[in-house]
């Protein structure tokens, strides 16, 4: 989905700015373009980036649990 119609910047474009390391609007403005025309994507940008880096937090999470051991330790009283 085109997020910014101004400079033509998708879903896509932000999910990828993201796995580079952008964090913030701010970041997404300077990096892409996103709300530096018109404005009027800003809202939909922020919902974009914010879903973004769940996703990928998410992401992590689930590539960290891949690494856990599979055992349990156990404690027993003595």
């Amino acid at each position: 989905m085109y997020v910014c119609i101004c400079n033509a910047v998708t879903e896509r474009h932000i999910d990828e700015a993201v796995s580079d390391g952008v964090s913030t609007l701010r970041e997404l403005r300077t990096r892409l373009g996103v709300a530096g025309e018109c404005g009027r994507c800003a809202s939909c940008a922020r919902d974009c980036l914010r879903a973004a880096m769940a996703d990928q937090t998410t992401t992590a999470k689930q590539a960290m649990a891949t690494f856990a051991p599979s055992y349990s330790l156990a404690v027993e009283a003595v």
